[in-house]
């Protein structure tokens, strides 16, 4: 399936009332995450945290700056990461590509790590597992970055807040290839 962005949407199916799944259908990640904590029970009171109101989703989008370092990015077409850095692309960002095979992705030389980036980084955005992501926000502190933004299921609560405490903007679990249309 296709989102908004052109880029492949993938997810859990919606689950019916009989039990079966609809065809097609996205299933909300914090539904299902909260479905298994609870497990199984449905409870319409609870929300999911927000980390990162439209606000900050805009400035990050629009005031922090053009050259985006896209950490998780290989040339791997399968992976979200490659899908999502091309949707950047088309809105006018530079994506510098930043994983340990340090390849060429999109024309961009890419990088081993943040600290190996000879240039200034304006967003640090972030496709690791959770257990590697606090690491990497803290590599974008002390590379100066203006912003970082952990994608869809990259989520690390105490990164969050120690980002942000160091005078960051960020996002979390979010994805900029589905807000940036959203946001218009």
């Amino acid at each position: 399936m296709k989102g908004d962005a052109g880029i492949s949407v993938r997810g859990p199916l919606l689950p019916r009332h009989d039990g079966g799944s609809a065809p097609g259908a996205r299933a909300d990640p914090h539904t299902a995450h909260a479905r298994a904590a609870t497990g199984g029970a449905h409870d319409e009171t609870r929300r999911p945290p927000v980390y990162g109101d439209d606000e900050t989703l805009r400035r990050i989008l629009t005031e922090s700056g053009d050259t985006w370092a896209v950490v998780g990015l290989s040339s791997n077409r399968n992976r979200a990461a490659y899908g999502v850095a091309q949707v950047l692309q088309r809105y006018g960002k530079r994506v510098v590509p930043v994983h340990p095979k340090a390849e060429t992705v999109h024309g961009e030389q890419g990088y081993a790590s943040l600290a190996d980036v000879p240039f200034e980084v304006d967003v640090v955005d972030v496709f690791v597992n959770s257990d590697l992501a606090g690491a990497v926000a803290d590599e974008a502190v002390a590379k100066g970055a203006k912003a970082v933004w952990f994608q869809l299921g990259v989520v690390d609560e105490a990164a969050y807040e120690r980002t942000r405490a160091a005078g960051l903007d960020m996002v979390m679990d979010r994805c900029p290839a589905i807000e940036i249309p959203r946001l218009g």
